[in-house]
């Protein structure tokens, strides 16, 4: 199956003052190299306020600037025989419990070991997407979070399942383990997302994000963490992850917003629950999956000093 990862077109604001174009490029987005964003600023792909620029413009924090992503050259994109576990499927989609480590889809330089991989390797009619580079995916997981993801077979159940999630029909529900006692017992977050203006690399709550609400619900509280189920109403890059250190309850093993765990060596997140209208009958589904191995590990580990 051949593969055209489509053009990209980002605007954003600098965030920083007296930082060149080039450096905050490069922070803001990781998977080009410096050079790639050199040559991309040469060749009049980057704007800075609209107008043509270079590499060692120093940047005010208000600047807005663009950059037009060229599609990279055609690769392929194979099968492979990955393991992954089917909780359901039927004509139209399926539901899988997507392990730990494993990103959704492939990225520029990234093509192989992913679950789209998998995917292809497991159902080939996905071959009716064609060239997609995210043939049946309807929405994402981070690569170290683990847990039920839904994909479309056809094109008719992906805009049907798309149209779902866009209404935010769709529940979904994950378990979490959280530094501190989260209190109270119940709790919610609403607070924009957007772009850490500090760390382009970085999600965070800012006053111009876009509008996020993340529910929990205390499960368990141990000596120095919480297990919590958090419910999401909207989707945002990160969401989680961002609400929870925003409110000083950083998710265990997070490396990103929190720190490293040695006990879990990824950060304690799981989707677990999902329910949705199945695409070919208009009934309503609902699944769940158990935690990991890996995080029943960790559980155990901190309930000897449950407090």
């Amino acid at each position: 199956m051949s593969q055209n990862l489509e053009p990209q077109k980002r605007t954003f604001e600098a965030g920083v003052d007296d930082v060149r174009l080039d450096k905050c490029l490069a922070a803001a987005l990781p998977d080009l190299t410096r050079s790639h964003i050199q040559k991309l600023i040469k060749a009049g792909r980057v704007k800075v306020n609209g107008g043509a620029t270079s590499s060692a413009r120093r940047l005010k924090s208000t600047d807005l600037i663009t950059i037009e992503i060229p599609a990279p050259a055609t690769s392929r994109l194979e099968p492979e025989d990955i393991a992954v576990e089917v909780i359901y499927e039927d004509p139209d989609m399926a539901v899988i419990n997507k392990p730990a480590g494993l990103s959704v889809y492939p990225a520029p330089g990234h093509t192989s070991h992913t679950l789209v991989n998998a995917l292809l390797k497991r159902f080939p009619d996905l071959a009716c997407f064609g060239d997609s580079p995210r043939p049946g995916i309807v929405h994402r997981l981070d690569k170290d979070t683990s847990g039920l993801i839904v994909v479309a077979r056809n094109e008719k159940a992906r805009v049907e399942l798309v149209n779902q999630f866009k209404s935010r029909s769709v529940k979904k529900a994950y378990l979490v383990l959280v530094k501190g006692k989260l209190e109270p017992e119940r709790g919610a977050i609403d607070a924009p997302i957007g772009r850490d203006p500090a760390n382009r690399k970085r999600m965070a709550v800012v006053t111009r994000g876009r509008a996020a609400r993340t529910d929990y619900r205390v499960l368990q509280h141990y000596k120095s963490c919480t297990l919590a189920e958090v419910r999401i109403q909207t989707g945002r890059t990160h969401q989680i992850r961002v609400h929870m250190a925003a409110i000083g309850h950083p998710v265990v093993g997070d490396k990103t917003y929190g720190r490293a765990s040695i006990s879990s060596g990824r950060q304690f997140l799981h989707a677990c629950f999902l329910e949705l209208k199945l695409p070919h009958s208009g009934q309503m589904r609902s699944f769940t999956c158990g935690l990991p191995p890996d995080l029943q590990q960790v559980l155990k580990s901190f309930d000897k000093g449950r407090g």
